[in-house]
């Protein structure tokens, strides 16, 4: 269990484009996998993209499939999921999230942030 700090949220218009990020707060173990999820008023948290650094395995909602990608710098350790042709559905507060070392398991949590798409 580490501590994630996110940026890259705001308010865009459909069919722009946001770049969030995710990192912890110090140097840690590798993790297994990596991932964004996110939460709309009334809904229950759902998972966005998924991957596994070391084999580069990926796995999208099919919801945002051609649309978000999601990425791993190795060398600093920073989490992305780039998001474009923004959707006024994808409006939510994204969480990254990460695995301990040995399963995926995600149990590190990022705070959140907002990401609104204004039709």
């Amino acid at each position: 269990q580490v501590h994630l700090v996110q940026s890259g949220g705001g308010s865009v218009q459909a069919g722009g484009s946001l770049r969030l990020s995710c990192a912890p707060t110090e140097s840690t173990y590798r993790s297994v996998c990596m991932g964004w999820f996110r939460q709309a008023p009334g809904k229950n948290r759902e998972g966005v993209a998924t991957m596994a650094p070391s084999s580069g395995g990926s796995w999208y909602r099919d919801s945002v499939k051609g649309r978000f990608t999601i990425s791993h710098d190795n060398s600093k350790n920073i989490q992305y999921l780039q998001m474009n042709s923004l959707k006024p559905e994808d409006t939510a507060m994204y969480y990254c999230a990460r695995s301990g070392p040995a399963v995926c398991e995600f149990d590190s949590w990022g705070e959140g942030t907002q990401v609104t798409v204004s039709s």
